[in-house]
């Protein structure tokens, strides 16, 4: 096999220099021969979801020297959002996936790679490694680290998530201080990314629907051998994938968008998975919007019954067949595009072949008997939301929402009067100055809505931001709101006590005051100081488009 690639960074007499660097490294001439596949790897010390990535990437090797190539490992930074949540260090979530995505660019170039590997588990490890592939166009493929396994309190599957709420709950006084240090003890039991359909899942999953994995490689928990030898069959399989010349913007096509946008809202995924395909879009060259979005999740039923909303976790869909068995029902209903192509050359449909729905569960439905009827997301618009916000369905209670407005210019300011009980059923929380360009970095907002779940609020209390959602919030939370109060857009017009309309069902978020006043404020509106004036943070505010365009770093940022 190794004779069918010409090796980029190790073939000829001018790359002599390159292979004398590489013999330094114990290389001989047989790894010199071979194709030099990079290894792209996301693992960090400091977060479960990644943490045992470097022995995930050993197995990933193994496979590539087992099916006769050179494997070399790189590493890139790693941010985690429920660390990083309710803090300072949220603002370096989002931004992360844009360095993520470039190391893993200016690796692949600068090293010359003739494939690769890109391995992510964290909530934007994942995107940021797609984003990379799209952009380079090599030959490559996506390995999942894989979900933690729930923990058990009291009897029940706990997560992280749980860990969030139970915060709020202590402030409303319905838990002790050590109850919740007990279940904070039980919640993460082990390494692997959060175990609900969150942001890691939701990824995970689109990402296998994309065509861009290994079959079923976005199901079963980190800590098990079915991961490890994913990681081989991985390994092996980028060998395949570098013979076939099979490049990434292969399949991101049209079809296979469509099939991961329908994944998402089959699972109830996350609000992020919009983000993060417009993102993929972007890279891929592929016309894709906001609207699209919509109407492809709006036709999909709601399959699986995954927290946050729900009752099960990853680990769950894992023991019942993965992530293939929500494809198959797709496929039977007829929305699965089964001829899109995926990397290792079968098509989708082939994948399924042999795949049925398991009885006797009720961790993913069958199509007579949805969640719901419809999953996916709600993309609102108005005089509040011009170029679009978005609402996860899966986690409203209800379709219309009018209140005041109680208006802050931080999330801790928003969390703050939460915990000290100074919101009330029927307010509508405006977070505004949290946008991609405005914090900068779009900060997830889990601490704020789990306080309001806490509090017992998640059915009466609405909340608009132009920052973003966990994938473990639920409730009528309303995130990306474009264009973001930074840049002038009718959030930063909102008054405390203004009233808001909020209508579900005709796609609509009314700031009710007369167009001649949204446009006096509009006049005396000036915009505050940036929050950093150097460094990364600032780059970013100077590059960053709008969310309803996935938050890309641009040469203009428009």
């Amino acid at each position: 096999m190794s004779g069918t690639v010409q090796n980029r960074l190790t073939a000829g007499v001018e790359r002599a220099p390159q292979r004398a660097m590489l013999r330094a490294i114990g290389l001989t001439d047989d790894d010199l021969e071979r194709p030099i596949i990079g290894i792209a790897n996301t693992w960090v010390e400091a977060q479960p979801c990644n943490y045992h990535l470097r022995e995930v990437a050993q197995r990933v090797k193994q496979g590539v020297r087992d099916a006769g190539g050179t494997p070399l490992e790189f590493n890139t930074v790693a941010v985690n959002d429920a660390m990083a949540m309710g803090h300072e260090g949220m603002k370096a979530s989002l931004i992360s996936r844009e360095v993520i995505a470039d190391s893993m660019e200016l690796g692949a170039v600068g090293y010359q790679f003739d494939a690769l590997v890109t391995i992510g588990g964290c909530d934007k490890t994942q995107p940021a490694s797609v984003m990379a592939m799209a952009r380079t166009n090599l030959p490559s493929i996506y390995l999942y680290g894989g979900s933690i396994p729930p923990g058990e309190w009291n009897g029940k599957q706990v997560t992280i998530q749980d860990v969030f709420e139970a915060a709020g709950a202590v402030s409303r006084g319905t838990m002790t201080v050590q109850q919740l240090r007990e279940l904070e003890c039980v919640a993460c039991p082990t390494y692997g990314a959060c175990g609900g359909m969150f942001t890691a899942n939701t990824m995970s999953s689109a990402i296998e629907a994309l065509g861009l994995t290994v079959p079923n490689c976005a199901a079963p928990v980190a800590p098990s051998e079915l991961r490890m030898q994913i990681a081989y069959d991985t390994g092996r399989a980028v060998m395949k994938v570098l013979h076939s010349n099979t490049r990434p913007r292969d399949i991101m096509t049209r079809q296979a968008f469509e099939n991961a946008i329908s994944v998402v809202a089959a699972m109830g995924g996350s609000t992020n998975a919009v983000l993060h395909m417009l993102a993929f879009a972007y890279e891929a060259g592929v016309k894709l919007d906001l609207d699209d979005i919509e109407r492809i999740g709006a036709r999909v039923p709601e399959l699986a019954d995954l927290k946050p909303a729900g009752k099960y976790v990853m680990a769950d869909v894992a023991r019942i067949g993965g992530v293939p068995v929500v494809l198959k029902l797709l496929q039977d209903a007829g929305i699965l595009h089964r001829e899109a192509r995926t990397v290792t050359g079968e098509t989708i449909g082939d994948r399924l072949e042999g795949v049925s729905y398991p009885a006797g569960q009720d961790v993913v439905h069958n199509l007579s008997n949805p969640v719901r009827t419809t999953g996916g997301f709600a993309i609102l618009r108005g005089n509040l939301a011009p170029d679009g916000a978005v609402l996860k369905t899966t986690g409203a209670s209800r379709s219309e929402h009018r209140g005041p407005a109680r208006v802050f210019d931080r999330e801790e300011d928003a969390y703050h009067a939460i915990v000290a009980k100074k919101i009330v059923p029927g307010d509508v929380v405006i977070v505004r100055y949290e946008g991609p360009k405005g914090g900068p970095g779009m900060r997830e907002m889990l601490a704020v809505t789990a306080a309001i779940v806490g509090q017992g609020m998640k059915d009466s209390v609405a909340l608009i931001t132009d920052g973003r959602f966990s994938g473990a919030s639920h409730g009528f939370m309303i995130g990306h709101t474009s264009p973001e109060a930074m840049v002038g857009g009718p959030l930063a017009l909102v008054k405390e006590g203004d009233t808001i309309h909020i209508d579900i069902n005709r796609r609509t978020m009314t700031l009710e005051i007369s167009n001649e006043e949204m446009e006096a404020r509009r006049k005396s509106w000036r915009a505050p100081p940036p929050n950093y004036t150097r460094g990364v943070f600032a780059k970013y505010a100077k590059l960053v488009s709008s969310a309803s365009k996935g938050a890309v770093c641009t040469v203009d940022g428009t």
